[in-house]
């Protein structure tokens, strides 16, 4: 299992606490030994710790993506989305490319595809939270699902 970290703050300048969400995350080593990584902007964070189970090369997070000129959104996810070689296919007929053999990316273009109604399609067990610059209203869209 591995950890997942982030932080939304509309007053401050977020760019300036790398030390505050690497801290966040090295809370989580337990759960994610194996790697870690930060991405901030002015308005959020995210953190995570990694326990490498499927492409151990190419599951690094926080993981970026965009599709259609849009600014990247940004994923820390942590579970197994089980049924992700079926939603890979199919978003690749979408016209979706991918560059990893993980169930992370394809849970981040599932989401740039479907948005929240991402969420029914993914059978497995996660949590993840996603930093989307581009939505209007509530930019950072966080879940903690279990599907079985």
């Amino acid at each position: 299992m591995c950890g997942i970290a982030g932080w939304v703050d509309w007053e401050r300048d977020l760019t300036q606490e790398r030390t505050t969400i690497e801290t966040m995350t090295d809370t989580l080593v337990p759960r994610g030994p194996d790697a870690g990584g930060v991405w901030l902007s002015p308005q959020a964070t995210l953190g995570h710790r990694r326990l490498a189970v499927i492409d151990l090369a190419g599951g690094v997070q926080p993981m970026r993506a965009a599709r259609h000129g849009q600014q990247p959104c940004v994923l820390t996810f942590s579970g197994e989305i089980y049924n992700f070689r079926e939603l890979r296919a199919e978003l690749r007929q979408l016209g979706h490319d991918f560059r990893t053999s993980s169930d992370t990316e394809v849970l981040l273009h599932c989401y740039l595809e479907w948005g929240e109604k991402c969420v029914p399609k993914l059978n497995g067990m996660f949590a993840f939270g996603i930093w989307d610059p581009n939505r209007t209203g509530r930019a950072f869209c966080s879940y903690v699902i279990g599907w079985a």
